[in-house]
């Protein structure tokens, strides 16, 4: 919801503000660029530290910025406040994948993951209809501060329930739940190790192919309602219900992809492909139908091809969370995370830019749509072709820290 508050918000800011088309897109990129830079150092220091501290204290900043954007006097102090909320909101998805793999068995984690992750649906779905209501109310400005006091709320919840495995005695029983593997803390950040991930072809598959997945996701949650606004001439209270309309399908289609990687791993498929192969149809099916959602004249019609398209590239989300799960050394499950992470808040941030030139020069949002389904077949192709084999920790020990050649690692 912090991170929809901007685009439910874009047309009355961009009247306030007199913010062209171009310019909201670069606004709207902030967020991502912050937040995917910050994932560099937000992985390794989770795995370092754990996941408790920095997560309920990056819960805690972003809530409180999220709550001065609606205080603030001009576009710097809106751009600054964005900034703020991306680089809080960093430790949350590597800390949260650290978390899984720590207390969730493999062959279950797949749908914990969908649920988890799930709220990047979930937002965004009730977003629209509550962030609209309350804005068209009290205004924009109220709004952006009833969600960062929610959040509030939410950090002092996290920090009194969540502890980590090593917080608790455990009786046989308890302990055969827990996942075989470890998960340890690494004794100390290492750009030697940290850089070592980068001759991986499947780093290279699952970061791209993430810029790519995010891109196109990335777009439909920032710029549907302006989309819907300016291409579909909605008025703003239909556009707050029918915006919500898609994220919910993406609720469910975070739910269905975890249950369908931990069945394809139950029938026999291998770790690697019951992770892949939800991502891949996901992605594919995204891109073929955002193809009609921008093309088709009737509203209904570009609403239910939308509705598929965010279905599809939901469930590719939380089945790249699992792949990660597989395919990091253990002891860098949350610095690998974050680099993946980081290829997606650039896909993200990108889309937002890109998206926002494309409509103001052309007059339409139709080639900025197609371009984002091409990407997603890419990274669809990437997954596929690239991400082959896990990044084994013998690997990782076992290289000096000077140049290393272990073509037989690859």
């Amino acid at each position: 919801m912090d991170r929809s508050a901007l685009s439910i918000a874009t047309p009355e800011i961009r009247r306030d503000f007199g913010l062209s088309l171009a310019g909201m897109g670069v606004l709207l990129s902030v967020f991502p660029w912050a937040y995917g830079i910050s994932q560099l150092v937000a992985g390794p220091v989770v795995d370092r530290i754990g996941p408790r501290l920095l997560v309920g204290l990056g819960l805690a900043v972003w809530s409180g910025v999220q709550a001065a954007a609606g205080l603030v006097n001009g576009v710097t102090q809106l751009f600054l406040a964005r900034m703020g909320l991306g680089m809080a909101e960093s430790p949350l998805s590597p800390g949260t994948i650290r978390v899984l793999r720590s207390w969730i068995r493999s062959e279950d984690r797949g749908l914990a993951i969908s649920i988890c992750f799930s709220g990047a649906a979930l937002g965004p779905a009730v977003a629209p209809p509550v962030l609209t209501w309350l804005m068209l109310r009290w205004g924009w400005r109220a709004m952006f501060v009833a969600v960062g006091f929610v959040g509030l709320l939410l950090a002092l919840i996290w920090w009194n329930v969540y502890h980590d495995t090593s917080h608790y005695s455990f009786s046989a029983a308890e302990h055969a739940e827990l996942p075989t593997e470890e998960t340890p803390l690494t004794a100390r950040f290492s750009f030697a190790r940290w850089f070592w991930l980068f001759r991986f072809p499947a780093f290279w598959g699952m970061v791209l192919g993430n810029f790519g997945l995010v891109y196109l996701a990335w777009l439909y949650i920032t710029w549907l309602p302006g989309y819907l606004e300016i291409e579909r001439h909605m008025s703003v209270l239909r556009t707050g219900i029918y915006s919500g309309i898609p994220q919910l399908a993406g609720l469910f289609g975070f739910w269905s992809a975890g249950w369908v990687g931990d069945r394809l791993l139950l029938a026999g498929f291998s770790s690697m492909n019951s992770r892949k192969i939800p991502i891949i149809v996901g992605l594919v099916g995204m891109a073929v139908a955002t193809v009609p959602a921008a093309l088709v004249h009737d509203n209904n019609l570009a609403i239910i091809f939308i509705t598929i398209a965010v279905f599809l590239g939901s469930a590719s989300q939380p089945a790249q969370w699992a792949l990660v799960t597989v395919v990091a050394p253990p002891e860098q499950v949350s610095t690998f995370g974050g680099l993946t992470n980081f290829g997606g808040a650039m896909g993200g941030a990108a889309s937002a830019v890109v998206t926002g030139y494309i409509a103001q020069a052309t007059g339409s949002f139709v080639s900025a749509l197609i371009l984002g389904g091409v990407l997603a077949v890419i990274a669809a192709l990437l997954y596929g072709l690239a991400v082959r084999r896990p990044i084994t920790s013998g690997v990782l020990e076992q290289a000096p820290r000077a140049q290393v050649t272990a073509p037989d690692a690859r």
